[in-house]
């Protein structure tokens, strides 16, 4: 089969890029593009490329970056009715929600799919495309795959796909009641990432890296009172209300992507972990496998399907509130084998059954039922 792969990425990550690597922007559409997916951010090309492994045919598309997209209509001199400047506008305000999909997100991808001509289009963002140029992305192949792992948006974005996969349980039901075919699919970890990432040492004890938006607000409070009683190092996406005197702020160094992340976890020894309140009572980040799979000990707020991604105290940490976290935090920096064991134990849980090949041959069952 062919699949084209669609993706949209953090703007602050895609500004941060271009001002790390101002060089990119000198480079083909197919250079700036092998460029950006070996910085391995999100998902990166780890579907494409495990698909590719497993004998299909597979592309990346990342919608949302204005220069890379832009680069591909030039050198087809395919004229984009958007302005520029608007265009840059849009990216910058981030006011999707406000002023719909941008019209040259739309059109360059339309065109793209049309000259890629895939059997199968998997879209990792459900409200890139306003719901009548979705119509039109349908038309040009067999079946349209959505996936979600956040709150879920208006009906209009999502109601006509084939199929939607989630690494929430609970929203399986949630769409098949309303007559969406649905499946479960669980977030994965890349084990090439150990090739490029050099062993490290362990020299931050306690680190979280994330995003402390308004819909992490519970899992930020619980981030705020476990830093008042014991130091934990801070990284990601830091969020305009949170307050100057939060005690993130203290231990606060900036976002960290890609490699940069995985490094970081990788100079862990304990990771913490907290959900998103849409996952309500079930485990599904992808923290899950980015930390246990760079060999940190992973500790993690309780979910009702913990024990059937992991084995509770033997490959990773469950906390029930805010002092279990403090204590077990506590406890395993004063037991470094026992934290080294179970950190271990984890990584290979990780490695042999929650890798993005494992997942992709999994996608390729769930797809077979619907073909």
């Amino acid at each position: 089969m062919k699949f084209l792969i669609i993706d949209t990425y953090y703007p602050s990550f895609l500004k941060s890029f271009r001002h790390k690597y101002p060089e990119s922007l000198g480079m083909s559409y197919q250079e700036q593009r092998q460029f950006l997916l070996d910085q391995k951010f999100g998902t990166s090309d780890f579907y494409s490329g495990n698909f590719k492994k497993l004998g299909h045919q597979a592309e990346d598309i990342i919608v949302n970056d204005l220069y890379l997209q832009f680069r591909w209509a030039q050198e087809r001199n395919f004229f984009v009715s958007e302005s520029r400047f608007k265009a840059r506008m849009r990216v910058l305000l981030r006011a999707y929600h406000l002023l719909g999909p941008p019209r040259w997100i739309q059109e360059i991808a339309l065109a793209q799919i049309q000259e890629y001509k895939p059997d199968i289009i998997y879209i990792h963002n459900l409200t890139i495309f306003s719901p009548d140029y979705f119509q039109k992305i349908k038309k040009q192949c067999q079946f349209v795959v959505g996936q979600i792992a956040c709150p879920l948006p208006p009906k209009i974005y999502w109601e006509n796909y084939d199929l939607i996969v989630t690494s929430f349980p609970h929203f399986v039901q949630r769409f098949r009641q309303q007559g969406i075919k649905s499946e479960y699919l669980k977030i994965a970890f890349e084990p090439h990432i150990l090739d490029l990432v050099s062993k490290q040492p362990r020299i931050y004890n306690v680190s979280f890296i994330g995003s402390y938006s308004y819909h992490h607000k519970g899992g930020t409070q619980i981030l705020e009172d476990v830093a008042r009683k014991v130091k934990v190092d801070f990284w990601g996406l830091k969020q305009f209300f949170m307050s100057p005197f939060s005690p993130i702020g203290r231990r606060y160094h900036g976002s960290a992507w890609g490699l940069d992340m995985y490094t970081l976890l990788a100079q862990s020894r304990i990771v913490i972990n907290r959900h998103i309140g849409a996952a309500q009572n079930y485990a599904n980040n992808m923290r899950l496998y980015e930390s246990t799979g760079m060999g940190a000990l992973l500790i993690t707020d309780m979910k009702d399907n913990l024990n059937h991604l992991f084995h509770i105290g033997k490959e990773i940490i469950a906390y029930s509130d805010v002092e279990d976290l403090v204590d077990k935090i506590r406890y395993y920096l004063e037991h470094e084998k026992e934290r080294a064991e179970i950190a271990q134990a984890g990584q290979q849980r990780t490695l042999q059954e929650h890798t993005y090949e494992n997942r992709m041959k999994e996608l390729l069952t769930i797809l077979a039922k619907y073909l």
